[in-house]
């Protein structure tokens, strides 16, 4: 019945589209916020991009501070009792984003499901469900701002939320999994899960093959199907895998199936259908209606989106979302490209501030992904983490990139790693290949390596290490860059 369902959105994802902003409309007409931008009088998608602006968090942070005060009616018309504090960010600042039961039951799980019933269609001989679920999730407790509303991380909401049986399918219990303390949390979760029968992974790629990388040390062996022969499934998310793969398929030591799910605090956006697949279904039936701002609109007065029907392949959008959480014409902050139109596909490329742009290059995190990965894979090197950012003209030289890689196996020869980087990066960005023309703009990039565990010492000293915070890949400005090269400078004395 469900496969059905799936593919029935898949192929008219207008029309579903179509209903499903009629329905949050309908919803939140007699909202304070619907009663502001007459949402009673908008009948067609026109009219609702014309009445209701753009909107970033510090736009509707008023209207959630009063909702996490028990102020019920702002944004969406059923009572908000949860609040995903997010934490995808090194940034200083907390988002709380709201949680409504429809968006936890139409939106988070019911996505949940149609990842699994994709998977088993594709996998109908799966064991998966044989044994237990790992999930590297988030570190934050749930917390009380009063006796009826509550937060945590994405992961810790969810886990909170979900049916009594979908205890039985996970390890470890709930009181580790949601430790706040991470470098406990990834032994308590090594010393308990390393004999269990685990089927399936889900976490990010670094701090996933951390504790994997433990989890041998403890088991006294070589790869990860000698601890879990019946692993047959990691679901990662939230930072490109392409420069991870490479280093989970040594460390598992067969093959197993990886899917690619976009699943943020404010919405389960898509996943990917098949292993094979370039790209992630959209999921157009699950309570967001979408619309993507190009790239270059960002910023502007009165910046423009398109819709479904008008997206090209292979152009750098930002989703804008409207929700059953209560996010109207909301922007993520994720950029995204479709790399299919039938069905949509998408992928994700970067955020709108992670990027390098100093001279004109349009560097995006996927380009530097891609780099990195072609670099690696031709210098016989592991690749952990990277950060990069420019080095502005001086009076004596041009500009160029700065980049701090921690390698997992380091590069024989550094410089030709830069190399190989710096040629597929040229490969892969026309606007980067002409600025590096002769050098004239930019010219050979700097790298520095980085010891083991640099990237973490400096989320340690930001009260940021674990859970779903990473390094941000790419930035015009160098403070973060300063920072951690301070860091190995003072170790070094």
């Amino acid at each position: 019945m469900r496969l059905w369902r799936i593919e029935n959105w898949s192929k008219h994802p207008e029309a579903v589209q179509r209903h499903v902003l009629q329905g949050l409309v309908s919803a939140a007409q007699y909202t304070e916020f619907g009663k502001k931008y007459g949402f009673n009088k908008l009948f067609t998608l026109k009219e609702f991009k014309r009445n209701v602006p753009i909107h970033e968090y510090n736009d509707i942070k008023p209207y959630i501070e009063r909702m996490m005060q028990g102020e019920d009616n702002i944004l969406w018309n059923t009572p908000i009792k949860w609040f995903a504090k997010s934490s995808g960010t090194t940034s200083d600042k907390s988002k709380f984003i709201p949680i409504s039961e429809e968006s936890l039951q139409e939106n988070h799980f019911q996505a949940s499901k149609d990842v699994l019933s994709n998977y088993y269609k594709h996998f109908p001989s799966s064991d998966l469900l044989t044994g237990k679920g790992l999930v590297i999730g988030g570190s934050h407790q749930i917390s009380r701002v009063n006796d009826e509303i509550q937060y945590g991380d994405l992961s810790a909401v969810l886990m909170q939320n979900s049916p009594f049986w979908g205890q039985w399918l996970r390890t470890p219990e709930l009181s580790v999994a949601l430790l706040d303390e991470w470098e406990e949390k990834i032994e308590k979760l090594a010393q308990i899960t390393a004999n269990e029968n685990v089927t399936s992974l889900a976490g990010v790629p670094t701090w996933t093959l951390l504790l994997l990388k433990r989890i041998l040390e403890i088991k006294g062996k070589q790869n990860i199907k000698e601890v879990w022969p019946n692993l047959e499934l990691y679901i990662n998310g939230g930072v490109s895998f392409v420069p991870y793969k490479e280093q989970f398929e040594q460390i598992m030591g067969a093959k197993i199936n990886y899917q690619e799910i976009y699943n943020a605090s404010e919405g389960f956006i898509a996943g990917q259908q098949h292993p094979d697949d370039d790209g992630m279904l959209l999921f157009t039936e699950h309570g967001i209606f979408y619309e993507f701002l190009p790239a270059e609109e960002y910023g502007k007065e009165n910046p423009q989106t398109v819709g479904l029907k008008d997206v090209v392949l292979g152009k750098n959008y930002a989703p804008v979302i409207s929700t059953t959480g209560g996010l109207w014409r909301y922007l993520i902050g994720d950029t995204i490209q479709f790399t299919s139109l039938h069905p949509y596909h998408i992928k994700v490329s970067g955020r709108l501030k992670h990027y390098m742009n100093a001279f004109g290059e349009e560097v995006i995190v996927d380009n530097s992904d891609r780099a990195i990965a072609i670099a690696a894979e031709k210098t016989k090197c592991i690749v952990n983490d990277y950060t990069a950012a420019p080095v502005y003209f001086s009076q004596h030289s041009n500009g160029t990139h700065e980049w701090l890689i921690e390698f997992d196996k380091a590069p024989a020869d550094l410089h030709q790693f830069t190399i190989e980087m710096d040629l597929a990066l040229k490969n892969i960005n026309s606007d980067y290949e002409a600025k590096r023309q002769k050098d004239i703009a930019l010219r050979m990039p700097i790298v520095h390596s980085l010891a083991k565990g640099s990237f973490n010492e400096w989320l340690r000293s930001k009260g940021k290490l674990g859970g779903q915070n990473k390094i941000p890949r790419l930035s015009n400005e160098r403070t973060m860059l300063e920072e951690i090269l301070a860091l190995q400078a003072n170790k070094s004395e």
